[in-house]
């Protein structure tokens, strides 16, 4: 698998969400930029970045430190949140976001997802975020009516290269991931999918790593990262596979 760190924006400044809840926001005294430089130090070939703020109103965004985060390093780094317009697209991709990770858009319009895809190539993923397998869209705080193995069997179509698929109930908690629900929209969906949500301890890890599902393409963790409850370069160094995630 890639271990893939992330770092979720708010206000410009590092925090963890529990469960998705804004209110349940957690502030961590950090660097954004230092610790994506220690991401990669540690042996990280890509961050996954989140504008909270982005995703909540679709207008706020964190998009100075986004651009000052892809400057510091030379790995791959993806961004979500709030990506739902032409302009938005344009403005990540000049600033050499290499991976889009689009979510509101892909419930509401799927077809613009489609033309971004093929006018800009092989560089938007599927954010998939569920709470008891709806979809939920708008920074988690509206429904869809639309089940997860749904939307995420629709991807292939449309142009998207893999899925990070997040179950909203485990976000934040510690409380270990959903491999199963995780397991069924790779299926779904036929792509490369990167779990998300829950990663707790190295335990979390070996229970991935021995579930060896060829579409279990990658591992986003945060808060067991800020907890001090992984090392991050202890759990690169046993359990990364650099070969392919360059290519979703």
């Amino acid at each position: 698998m890639l271990v893939v760190p992330a770092i979720d924006l708010l206000g410009g400044r590092c925090v963890r969400l529990h469960q998705g809840d804004y209110a349940q926001a957690e502030t961590y005294d950090l660097d954004p930029i230092e610790v994506a430089q220690g991401f990669v130090a540690a042996g990280a070939q890509r961050i996954h970045l989140v504008d909270l703020d982005a995703a909540r109103t679709g207008s706020a965004t964190n998009r100075a430190v986004i651009g000052a985060i892809r400057k510091a390093v030379e790995v791959l780094v993806e961004v979500g949140g709030g990506i739902r317009s032409d302009d938005d697209v344009k403005a990540l991709i000049d600033q050499g976001v290499d991976r889009l990770v689009v979510g509101t858009v892909l419930v509401k319009n799927p077809e613009r997802v489609a033309g971004w895809a093929a006018r800009f190539g092989a560089k938007f993923v599927a954010g998939i975020d569920a709470r008891d397998g709806e979809v939920k869209v708008s920074g988690w705080e509206e429904g869809s009516a639309l089940q997860d193995v749904d939307l995420a069997a629709r991807c292939r179509r449309l142009g998207l290269i893999s899925i990070v698929y997040t179950n909203i109930a485990r976000d934040g908690t510690l409380g270990g991931p959903d491999l199963e629900r995780t397991l069924l929209v790779a299926e779904a969906a036929g792509l490369p999918v990167i779990l998300s949500g829950g990663i707790a301890s190295l335990d979390d890890f070996e229970t991935i790593r021995r579930a060896d599902h060829p579409l279990l393409a990658g591992v986003i963790t945060g808060k067991a990262l800020y907890k001090n409850r992984i090392d991050l370069a202890e759990v690169i160094a046993k359990y990364q596979d650099n070969r392919h995630g360059g290519l979703w």
